[in-house]
Parts: C-alpha cells; structure tokens; sequence
C-alpha cells in the first residue's frame, strides 16, 4: 500500500515537472521569435543603393519555386524599369537667397510651422524630422528663424535651436 501511494506521488510531481518543462520550452521559443526584427521593406521607388544593400532572404533547404509552363522569371515589373531621378535635385540647382543657408530638423517630433514669430501664431503646416529646409532669416531675438521648405516653397516661421546647418557637397 505504501509503495502504491509513493508511486502516486511521484508520479504526479512527475507529470507536473513535464507540463512546466514543455510550457516553459514553448514560451521561450516563441519569445525569441518574436524578438527578431522582420527585415526592412524595399519599395520600388528607393534608389538602387538601397536596393543593393538589402539583405537576401535564404532559408537552408530552400530552392527556387519550379517554373511551369506559361510562367516568367521575372518577379515584378518594377524590377526590369529604370531608376528615375529624384525631384530633390531640382531646388538644389537654384541659388539661395543672401545669408541663406541649407539645413535639416533635428527635432524628434517635428515642428509646427507658424505664420508669424510667436506661439500664438496661426500654425500654417508643418516640417516633419529630418526634412531638408532652407532657413532664410532670424527672428530680432534669435529664438525664432524663417524658413522655406525646399520640397514645397511654403515659407514660415519656426523656433530656433530644433534645426541645424547642413553642409552642401
């Protein structure tokens, strides 16, 4: 009888062991999973040196899908056009107006582009992070600076200190 009850006991705690066991083998596989980043997506129109520079995506075993009858190589259409150039290259040609100078916001969030110099200013659009400007002039106190935004010619005002020179090539 005892050894019956011993058997009962151990047997359990067995079985409990396993369950945790499989449950924490499941959670940390899943976990890791998760935890890998997906790979960064590739749109048609980046330039080729984005193109270049993404990762191919090879699974060991994998081979190429069979082709049948009636099917192309080619992926997509995008794949066989010719890069285009950027209509950045367009402002860049014209001169900038005297003690203007080509610069960048470095301000996470972006910023509020503002008719006039002051908070109460009616918000007229807004430049987002990183976006190339021109900054064309500074307010009498120098916590405001006049900019253009070079994509749109729209003209306003920003605070000063959340944007910064970029040096031309």
């Amino acid at each position: 009888m005892l050894s019956g009850l011993t058997k009962f006991i151990l047997g359990f705690f067995l079985a409990i062991a396993v369950l945790i066991g499989g449950g924490a083998a499941i959670a940390l596989y899943f976990m890791n999973r998760t935890g890998i980043a997906p790979a960064k997506p590739i749109f048609s129109n980046d330039s080729p040196s984005v193109k270049a520079q993404a990762p191919k995506k090879t699974e060991p075993g994998e081979s190429k899908p069979a082709l049948t009858p009636g099917t192309s190589t080619q992926s997509s259409p995008s794949s066989t056009s010719t890069p285009t150039e950027s209509p950045k290259a367009t402002p860049s040609s014209k001169p900038l107006p005297s003690g203007a100078y080509r610069g960048r916001v470095n301000w996470a969030e972006g910023l509020s582009l503002r008719s006039q110099p002051n908070q109460e200013a009616e918000k007229i659009g807004g430049v987002a992070f990183n976006q190339k400007i021109i900054i064309l002039s500074e307010s009498e106190d120098k916590a405001w600076q006049k900019i253009r935004l070079e994509d749109s010619e729209q003209e306003g005002w920003v605070k000063a200190g959340n944007t910064e020179k970029v040096d031309e090539q």
